[in-house]
């Protein structure tokens, strides 16, 4: 079963979402749980709490098909401690946030070492971040989102993203998040079939599907390898539909919450629809 949506607004409170979901035909959705560019951020209410869980009942939603996205701020490899501090606490407050809401996963950016630090020694750091977070929550997956390599952000090669991996104690509470722009970008070539096959047989190989729990379904404006995060609507940019084709018939992808980021919202139903009809 493929699950595919989008990244939806919460606007007025998270009890939007699955409406927002529900409205575009999606069977998976994106959210944030806060306002993903403050630290700070009012408690969820009880209200907005049961709200949620009641949509979600009411529009076939479950925790595995919904992937909540923490705040663009926190940097979990931070070269400064008391940075890295602020960052650690915040990502709690997300993991706990999930918790309130019944839901399974978290996705983050994984960190950036700032060019102040070893990249290895960044990598650990992230490791030890999870660690620490995971300790203090229960039931919720640490997802990482693959980037597209911008500057001095980590986790754009498949070994990055199993060497945070390995360093994390509890493997049942740790996944991964493709996002195909950033995959593009970060030199991994999709616009073929052929393509496909290699690159998803690396990330098979050097990271596991057994730890893929999402995906960002995105077209790319800039070419292979640019290292440049910059999404467009599925078939209009450098990837083509051919790796959306590869994806929605592969069984591999089964399962996980798909999600469109693509930048023009107002053609996500068509988007959605699209994808489904190549799911067989």
């Amino acid at each position: 079963m493929k699950f595919v949506g989008a990244h939806v607004s919460a606007a007025g409170g998270v009890e939007n979402a699955p409406l927002n979901a529900h409205k575009l035909g999606a069977t998976a959705f994106a959210l944030f749980t806060k306002n993903q560019r403050q630290w700070q951020a009012k408690p969820l209410t009880t209200k907005s709490i049961n709200l949620f869980k009641e949509r979600c009942e009411k529009f076939g939603f479950k925790p595995e098909q919904i992937l909540p996205h923490d705040s663009y701020l926190i940097n979990l490899g931070h070269p400064e401690q008391e940075a890295l501090d602020k960052s650690r606490d915040a990502f709690i407050d997300e993991l706990e946030r999930c918790m309130q809401l019944g839901l399974d996963r978290l996705n983050f950016h994984p960190g950036s070492h700032l060019r102040k630090m070893d990249i290895s020694d960044c990598l650990g750091r992230i490791s030890e971040s999870i660690n620490m977070a995971l300790d203090k929550t229960e039931g919720v997956i640490a997802v990482i989102e693959n980037t597209a390599g911008q500057g001095s952000n980590l986790g754009w090669q498949f070994e990055e993203l199993a060497e945070i991996i390995d360093g994390v104690e509890d493997k049942s509470r740790i996944g991964v998040c493709l996002d195909t722009c950033h995959t593009f970008a970060a030199g991994y070539d999709l616009r073929t079939t052929e393509a496909c096959e290699k690159t998803f047989g690396d990330f098979e190989r050097i990271v596991g599907f057994q730890y893929l729990k999402g995906m960002h379904l995105n077209d790319s404006k800039c070419e292979l390898g640019s290292r440049k995060d910059r999404h467009h609507s599925l078939g209009q940019g450098e990837i083509g539909w051919d790796v959306f084709k590869y994806i929605m018939s592969d069984d591999r992808f089964n399962g996980v919450p798909m999600v469109l980021e693509t930048i023009d919202d107002t053609i996500w139903p068509e988007e959605i629809e699209a994808l489904k009809m190549m799911a067989v």
